[in-house]
């Protein structure tokens, strides 16, 4: 099968939609299918890419690591027909989203769209930032979703919110999968020793982006107000962001810069250390769609302490793998890394069995079996039109009526946010 994927975000860029991407993308072709994927630029790409077409983009937008894509060049569509895709995934709703729209109108293939994240958690990196913005991103989000053959959702908590706002195309719940046996295969003593931190010590870790979305101001502050009475006890952080001078801002406040180790972002077996050199992972994000990292953490046989956030319930078993905080407090989140470092020998037992048995759930090759089935069912659900060629006036209008389809959704989501600001005042 030859397999489209369109992406916001790719590697060398570090996040849970360039993660999954690439994942995804990875395993597709060890089964066997051709993948051909569309992503924008970025600093330190790999050189001699197989199958990726990068189109230009902005760096780094708005302070922001993230690209912004430019035009789609005209060579881009000329690998397209070469390629001739069966089928089309969208991973964002916004900038080549509508690209994948309008290639899937085009060669008259299903298109997927998998929604990563919760748009509205994001708008802080656009000027103007507001209630009727953040609105008017979750309206353009659900009529997006709606132009589209199927709805991928990570977990089942985001199923529900994503019915609940309105989109009416069939989802399936797919989540990313974890290389289950790469994750658990990693030394205790390797990160420590290069960060100087004690093999005795108590290590609490974070990974991922280290961005204001992610909530890291709060975590930083529970954790040090843990360090404070557990003075052993150091904070390893694996990730960049614009959120790093804010994490040691609080820190620096308490007293406990020797306390905390920045790795930077870390890849392969860096990454799979990192995660076997943590005593607990603590999580503090609502903004995700999936818990990629906490499975990660789990199948190093890491218990997490996290917020009772939608993405973190669907994996987290309060007080059997892990710790679920309801409420924004530190005392609370504190309290829970207290229960979790002091468990005894046979509670960790038992708190391991239960790790792997979650973990199992979401192996890679599960996933991608899930995703790749979907692709079948609606690929055999669409008319057989590449056995006959189409004409080229056939497929522009298949065009134009996507361009259409595409602002008619943007001017509605306008209307409906602003209608709405409207009618609260």
């Amino acid at each position: 099968m030859n397999i489209l994927m369109v992406t916001n975000t790719f590697i060398p860029h570090v996040g849970g939609v360039a993660n999954s991407v690439a994942a995804f993308t990875e395993t597709y072709r060890r089964l066997g299918h051709r993948v051909l994927v569309i992503a924008p630029e970025f600093e330190n790409m790999p050189e001699n890419e197989m199958d990726v077409i990068r189109v230009p983009a902005i760096q780094n937008f708005n302070g922001s690591d993230f690209s912004v894509r430019l035009p789609i060049p005209g060579y881009v569509f000329a690998s397209l027909d070469e390629f001739r895709p069966d089928i089309v995934h969208s991973h964002h709703p916004f900038l080549l989203g509508d690209t994948a729209l309008l290639v899937a109108a085009s060669f008259d293939v299903p298109l997927v769209f998998t929604h990563h994240t919760m748009h509205e958690q994001y708008t802080h990196y656009v000027p103007l930032d507001s209630p009727q913005l953040k609105r008017f991103v979750v309206q353009l989000a659900t009529g997006y979703a709606n132009l589209c053959d199927r709805v991928i959702a990570p977990s089942q908590s985001i199923a529900k919110i994503l019915e609940g706002r309105g989109v009416e195309t069939a989802i399936e719940v797919v989540p990313t999968g974890v290389d289950v046996a790469t994750m658990a295969k990693g030394s205790r003593s390797a990160i420590r020793q290069r960060m100087n931190i004690p093999s005795e010590a108590l290590v609490i870790g974070h990974t991922g982006r280290l961005a204001p979305e992610k909530n890291l101001k709060f975590l930083a502050e529970a954790v040090a107000e843990f360090i404070d009475c557990h003075p052993k006890t150091h904070f390893l952080v694996v990730g960049e962001g614009p959120s790093r001078n804010e994490i040691k801002s609080v820190f620096k406040n308490s007293s406990l810069n020797s306390n905390l180790h920045f790795t930077g972002n870390l890849k392969e077996q860096d990454l799979v250390d990192s995660y076997h050199a943590m005593d607990i992972f603590a999580f503090a994000s609502k903004s995700e769609t999936q818990g990629m990292v906490l499975v990660e953490a789990m199948a190093a046989g890491v218990p997490v302490v996290a917020l009772d956030a939608p993405v973190a319930k669907d994996v987290i078993t309060h007080n059997k793998n892990g710790w679920l905080i309801e409420d924004d407090d530190p005392a609370a989140f504190v309290s829970a890394l207290k229960q979790a470092s002091s468990i005894s020998g046979e509670e960790r037992e038992k708190l391991q069995q239960a790790l792997k048995q979650t973990v199992e759930e979401f192996s890679m090759n599960r996933s991608a079996e899930r995703s790749l089935a979907l692709y079948t069912t609606l690929s055999s659900e669409q008319p057989c039109s590449k056995e006959t060629e189409d004409s080229l006036w056939d497929s522009a209008l298949r065009v134009i009526e996507e361009e259409w389809k595409i602002w008619e959704n943007i001017a509605s989501s306008a209307e409906a946010a602003f209608t709405d600001d409207a009618s609260d005042a």
